[in-house]
């Protein structure tokens, strides 16, 4: 199925690893161009490069930290200089917590704050003016099932990734009128390099797959973890004008995890 995407010009944040580049590499499949913003300077130019090379596409990297507005504004300007604007957002930079609320302080709210929701508000005023001179677009939030569903022990990261949700709403309402759809995604499990990572360190580099395996049978009804390329396909559909009547609505790609209505 043409998805229509050939030429759109794509902005992803955290694009250079899991969730983030596998929606890249699944947009670029279907013929966008790619803007990736992510810390790690090497890491996003090379996947940036590798893309590009693959699929025949214009892919750039830019090391940008979008926590904070001197990084924001280094995408904005790179959007701008590279391809004239934008017409997709995916705000996707992210990571998981671990915390009490007794005990967290200050710092540690105020650093997720500005990573979950200040990094797409920002965006969102840098990104908008460009897609409305290009005729509208699509604004994508990828938060959490935990938004609506906490776990117990990452109270910070269920709070802002909440937020986010709600933010998404509300810019859904405010640009519809600019012909640019704004929706939100709220993945279950995931096998990020994350996950991976953390269940390395609980199990000491033992059986961290059966490990996960537990997690996948006591959470979620499909007794499996997705994979990046799975969450990327249902990105990929509402970039697309397949999903032209999708406006201010939050998906849940969870494997059948939420056990509310």
């Amino acid at each position: 199925m043409d998805m229509g995407l050939k030429g759109k010009v794509a902005v992803i944040t955290g694009g250079s690893v899991g969730i983030g580049l596998a929606i890249a590499e699944a947009l670029a499949a279907e013929g966008a161009d790619l803007l990736l913003a992510a810390r790690n300077a090497g890491r996003v130019a090379a996947e940036a490069d590798r893309i590009a090379a693959a699929c025949g596409v214009r892919a750039f990297g830019v090391a940008a930290d979008v926590a904070t507005p001197a990084g924001v504004d280094a995408v904005i300007a790179a959007a701008e200089d590279r391809f004239g604007g934008s017409d997709i957002l995916i705000n996707n930079a992210g990571t998981g917590s671990n915390e009490t609320i007794v005990e967290a302080p200050d710092e540690k709210w105020q650093a997720y704050w500005d990573l979950h929701v200040m990094a797409a508000v920002r965006l969102a005023r840098g990104i908008v003016p460009q897609m409305r001179r290009r005729g509208g677009g699509v604004i994508l939030h990828n938060a959490s099932i935990c938004a609506a569903q906490p776990l117990w022990y990452e109270p910070i990261y269920n709070v802002t990734k909440s937020a986010l949700m709600m933010f998404s709403k509300c810019l859904a309402s405010e640009v519809v009128g600019d012909n640019i759809r704004v929706n939100c995604v709220n993945p279950g499990l995931i096998l990020t390099p994350d996950w991976i990572n953390t269940a390395r360190k609980l199990t000491g580099d033992g059986d961290w797959e059966s490990y996960l395996q537990g997690v996948a049978e006591e959470h979620s009804t499909i007794k499996r973890f997705g994979t990046p390329q799975e969450l990327a396909h249902f990105f990929v559909f509402l970039c697309s004008d397949k999903a032209s009547y999708s406006v201010g609505s939050t998906y849940f790609v969870d494997g059948g995890m939420l056990k509310t209505l």
